[in-house]
């Protein structure tokens, strides 16, 4: 009986196509600026990520370049004026010693919905 009350709520799952949306909030979105001492740039998740997240920037014709990964650890040949920190909600990244800075965006790994 356990067995069939389990699939049948899988179904019921599968077939509301149930989802988990974890939504960002960066500000500012983008930014462009020239000869800036220090920037930093903040995003809000609208629950706990758990430090999953990392930092991109793309520069115009290029692809996006990974500069912090897990909140705070630096990528492999990113300068160490990159820094990140922040956990469960609310996170950010400065930027120090600017000369041109183009477009940052930030992106995390969608999380998984875990049910008990």
């Amino acid at each position: 009986m356990r067995s069939v009350t389990y699939l049948l709520w899988l179904l019921l799952l599968w077939f509301t196509g149930v989802r988990c949306e974890t939504q960002m909030t960066q500000s500012p979105g983008s930014l462009s600026a020239s000869l800036v001492d220090t920037v930093t740039i903040t995003c809000q998740a609208s629950e706990n990520i758990y430090s999953s997240l990392a930092w991109y920037q793309q520069k115009p014709g290029k692809s996006p370049k990974v500069l912090i990964y897990d909140a705070s650890r630096l990528a492999d040949e990113v300068p160490s004026r990159f820094s990140g920190r922040g956990s469960r909600t609310n996170y950010s990244l400065k930027i120090g010693g600017l000369q041109l800075i183009t477009v940052y965006k930030v992106e995390i790994p969608l999380p998984q919905c875990y049910k008990p």
